[in-house]
């Protein structure tokens, strides 16, 4: 245990008292949020360090070759000319989620000059705990989480491999795990007299799959034997993997509930920020057209939807009645969602100015909408499963697509230099693919998400012990560091470290540098995407545990959370607009917090009836336009097309009700359901009519003068 009588130092350059006992929140003195910065101190001689020991008048020993740094505020040593063994962190920097980074060095030890390498973001966690083995964790591990442990290594296997680092992933005990996540303490050099190759990879596996989980242990040693025994492509190997993956994730139920907002802020004078989704705005919109829209003027409002899957049966089940939104003192039924609200998340965030910034962000939501929109068609057309690296070709030819939209527009506006619009973009897609289970029977979603991010718009994942940022900022510190020219804690001190390197319309779309990541969702978790509006000065890493955990725990639900989130962007970080989107991820049985009643669905259908065949006709174009001739050529299609999109409006909202929420009626009850409903309808009908005559008398009475004449004697008098 961590000793109280040990000092840390406030970051805060202008605090008067800047010392504080270690384990502190907030500094006494200014009350700014206290950073307790545990490093992993890597070589022989920082491990023959006790703790208790001060070194260089900082560092803090804590246990072996785990350091705190007493003065986080102050920049790390760093010598002029960076020694060979920190450059393959430099260059591995995109992959800081499963590698640590290089933080500083010590040098000047009273018995040796050797300079220590301390890495920064490692495996250990906010006590200074080292994260567990892989090892130590694998047989208390799920059987999908034991092969996704092994898959990420395998993803791991090649940029390592590269660099000659791949001895790294053959020492069991460099291997640790946060929970889903692989992360290892620190790099190790193959010797230029080894070549290491899957066999070795393999022979370090078979000691695993021995204990591994009874439904997917004969196909683990399968491929381990594969492994070990003969010649075969890492391609094969990563196939077979994958399949077992995505098979074993797929047993897991999956209910996702998205909530998002965007808010002009305090101080700004407009909103160049733009969010999916954003449906109750639209709806909003839609039910008093007369007052142009609501939420211009920093009130926010959202949009939420729900997917259930059962894991012991193929067929969808019901999740309930639809949940219910709340915006001046009336309840609205959200109905109004597009299919690809269970499946999309996005938030840009324009660069521009007025109607620069604001155009290029809604244009890219809009764009990315309509093109997702044309995958997931094609996606679930499918009989076999896509693999990833295709899936996230296609993600990347859309982002191109966005960006020659944005770029086309600059070019027809002849904006120059500092007057092109842009934005930023982070976007989440699940993808459900349709699979065969470990157990044998068909499911509806392999539990698939992919992440995509431009600029600095990020992406974490949370769950009740941990925050990960899953993005990593296209900006210049981070350029500094992937090109090897700097550790990034002095990178940051460059007067224009945050400024961004790409973004989406600066340029063509062939110098942008894409990265498109896989995840499996099998765990109960709060996926978050937000603006810098809430990220700058590293808010969601101080608040996570405020706002998230009452909602992974059942006591708010996702849209106050959004709410709750914004406001605390607004007070902390009040000169940006913000947008924030989660989407809660759920495999456990547990419940998500008890919403009203939804409205009958009548009233949902009487609003859209005069709309329902201009919507059908439009989604019909629609497809036509988005739907590929074959899936390798569908890239290049969305590369090629021409988009005019009108961003005054968004797209009608398609009143379809998702179809996992109807469940099917057993055969043996038909007859007493059939009652059943048909009271409902009653019922359900005039009290649907009764709730519109409420909200909306004129437009009840134009659409009953349209019914027969029998019909007309159903509806409430006019007021």
């Amino acid at each position: 245990m961590i000793s109280t009588q040990l000092i840390i130092f406030c970051i805060n350059p202008r605090c008067n008292s800047p010392i504080n006992p270690m384990g502190d929140s907030v500094c006494a003195s200014c009350q700014t949020p206290l950073v307790h910065r545990y490093l992993w101190a890597t070589g022989s001689l920082s491990a023959q360090i006790p703790p208790g020991t001060k070194v260089a008048d900082r560092y803090e020993v804590i246990k072996q070759q785990i350091w705190l740094d007493t003065q986080p505020g102050l920049p790390p040593d760093v010598p002029e000319e960076l020694p060979t063994e920190v450059i393959p962190y430099l260059q591995l920097y995109q992959e800081r989620l499963h590698l640590p980074q290089a933080y500083g060095f010590v040098s000047n030890l009273e018995e040796d000059t050797t300079d220590i390498l301390l890495l920064e973001n490692a495996p250990i966690d906010k006590t200074g705990n080292i994260y567990p083995t892989i090892v130590e964790a694998w047989e208390e591990a799920t059987a999908v989480r034991q092969v996704y442990w092994l898959w990420q290594i395998l993803q791991l296997w090649t940029p390592l491999a590269e660099l000659g680092l791949s001895r790294s992933l053959l020492v069991a005990d460099n291997l640790r795990v946060e929970g889903w996540c692989i992360q290892l303490l620190e790099l190790y050099q193959t010797p230029d007299d080894q070549k290491l190759s899957l066999q070795n990879l393999g022979e370090c596996w078979q000691f695993w799959v021995v204990s591994a989980k009874a439904s997917v242990a004969k196909g683990l040693q399968n491929i381990v034997q594969q492994m070990c025994e003969t010649e075969i492509e890492l391609e094969e190997i990563n196939i077979q993997l994958n399949n077992l993956l995505l098979a074993a994730a797929a047993e897991l139920p999956l209910v996702l509930k998205v909530a998002g907002s965007t808010d002009i802020g305090p101080m700004m004078a407009q909103n160049e920020d733009a969010c999916y989704p954003n449906s109750l705005s639209d709806l909003d919109k839609k039910l008093h057209p007369q007052e142009d829209g609501v939420f211009g003027h920093g009130e926010w409002g959202m949009g939420h939807g729900e997917e259930v899957t059962n894991a012991q049966s193929p067929m969808p089940q019901a999740a309930g009645r639809l949940p219910l939104s709340t915006h001046k003192g009336m309840e609205f039924p959200a109905a109004f969602d597009e299919p690809l609200l269970r499946h999309l998340s996005i938030v840009c965030d324009g660069i521009g100015g007025h109607e620069g910034g604001e155009v290029a962000s809604q244009l890219a939501v809009q764009s990315v909408k309509l093109q997702i929109r044309a995958l997931l068609t094609e996606v679930t057309e499918q009989t076999v499963l896509f693999p990833p690296e295709l899936l996230q070709e296609q993600l990347e030819a859309s982002l191109r697509v966005v960006n020659n939209l944005i770029c086309a527009r600059n070019n027809e506006q002849k904006r120059q230099g500092r007057e092109r619009m842009a934005t930023t973009i982070v976007m989440a897609l699940q993808v459900p693919q349709r699979v065969q289970t470990s157990t044998g029977w068909q499911s509806n979603n392999t539990h698939e998400l992919y992440l995509a991010n431009v600029g600095d718009s990020r992406a974490y994942w949370i769950t009740r012990n941990y925050c990960q940022l899953l993005t990593v900022d296209d900006d210049v510190a981070t350029r500094e560091v992937r090109l090897a020219k700097s550790l990034y804690r002095k990178a940051l001190l460059r007067p224009d470290a945050s400024a961004l390197t790409q973004a989406l319309g600066t340029r063509d779309s062939e110098s942008l540098r894409l990265k498109v990541q896989r995840f499996i969702l099998e765990e109960d978790g709060i996926l978050l995407l937000c603006s810098d509006g809430l990220s700058d000065n590293n808010w969601v890493e101080q608040s996570w545990q405020d706002y998230a955990i009452p909602v992974l725990t059942g006591q708010m639900t996702v849209e106050d959370a959004v709410g709750n989130w914004i406001n605390l962007a607004n007070e902390k970080n009040g000169r940006d607009n913000t947008s924030v989107v989660l989407t809660y991820c759920r495999v456990s049985p547990e419940y998500l917090v008890p919403v009203t009643p939804a409205l009958p669905e009548e009233i949902i259908e009487a609003e859209i009836q005069e709309e329902e065949l201009e919507e059908l006709e439009k989604l019909e174009e629609l497809e036509e336009l988005e739907e590929p001739t074959s899936f390798t050529e569908s890239s290049q299609a969305l590369l090629d097309l021409d988009l005019d999109l009108d961003l005054s409006e968004e797209p009608p909202l398609s009143p379809e009700i998702p179809p996992t929420l109807i469940t099917k009626p057993k055969r043996g009850k038909r007859l007493v359901m059939l009652g059943g409903v048909l009271a409902l309808l009653v019922g359900g009908t005039s009290l649907g009519l009764f709730a519109w005559w409420q909200i909306n008398p004129q437009r009840l009475q134009q659409m009953c003068r349209q019914l027969p004449q029998k019909v007309q004697s159903v509806c409430p008098a006019g007021k």
